[in-house]
């Protein structure tokens, strides 16, 4: 029979992928995707760190090695099981936590959840392409629960949504849509209360594209006692796929965490 302290590493290996591995790291940093999307991309970017730096990406149920899992339907319960996840790798190092569109509500509730239950709070939190969810709707277009997920496809095209690398793949399009469209269900009944509970204390960056559909970003002040700044790059919702963009970001993100140190 397999010991707890097994079953907890799987758990966490399951949800939490980190391709390159630095166990001397001073910081982690915990990337969230988004909607429709697996945790390849972010984990990648672990190449372009400093290995003082240990980059994971969260994996969601539906998808890659969790492909035989029903996907998600409620974002609080996400949360949960993601931070439980988190936990064994977070108690002893300081970490950031950076979201990207849907990634970006389900990295700030699993920080609340890990606030809430575990004392643990990033050290900043990286915002990418969402507005704070108490100024307006997550859902940036019209959405009904009968839409086909070829509806739902053309509306996101429209809003410049997909990477090239999915639209340009047949068989990762035909993998992506039942995902997607699950995924702006599961946002479309996200509601998000605040009060004195749902508020973090540390730094909020938020990253955006001049064309994006995010550009209420500067709300997020109202959800953290910290500071917050915004930057905006050329592009749409996926411009931190630009190379140029990309490079910025984690050079960025790099120096914040660098410099908490003589915070």
């Amino acid at each position: 029979m397999a010991s707890n302290k097994s079953v907890e590493k799987m758990g966490t290996e399951n949800v939490v992928n980190c391709l390159y591995r630095h166990p001397g790291a001073a910081f982690k940093l915990i990337c969230f995707p988004w909607a429709g999307s697996g945790s390849s991309h972010f984990a990648k970017w672990a190449k372009s760190f400093h290995h003082s730096i240990e980059v994971s990406s969260i994996r969601l149920p539906g998808r890659e090695s969790r492909s035989n899992e029903p996907v998600a339907t409620n974002l609080g319960h996400v949360a949960a099981e993601i931070s439980n996840a988190l936990l064994p790798i977070l108690q002893d190092i300081p970490f950031a936590i950076l979201g990207h569109s849907m990634g970006s509500y389900v990295a700030f509730l699993t920080a609340l959840h890990l606030k809430e239950n575990y004392k643990l709070q990033p050290m900043h939190f990286f915002v990418s392409s969402a507005n704070p969810p108490h100024v307006s709707n997550v859902i940036y277009f019209t959405y009904h629960s009968g839409m086909s997920e070829e509806q739902v496809f053309n509306i996101i095209m429209t809003m410049g949504g997909i990477p090239k690398d999915i639209l340009e793949n047949k068989e990762l399009l035909e993998m992506f849509l039942p995902i997607l469209k699950a995924d702006i269900h599961m946002m479309f009944n996200f509601t998000y209360v605040k009060t004195s509970k749902t508020l973090l204390s540390c730094d909020i960056t938020c990253f955006s594209g001049t064309e994006d559909t995010a550009k209420k970003t500067e709300g997020w002040k109202d959800l953290t006692s910290g500071s917050v700044e915004n930057h905006k790059f050329p592009g749409n919702r996926f411009y931190l796929t630009n190379p140029s963009n990309e490079t910025f970001i984690i050079n960025y993100i790099t120096k914040c965490l660098e410099m908490s140190c003589f915070a």
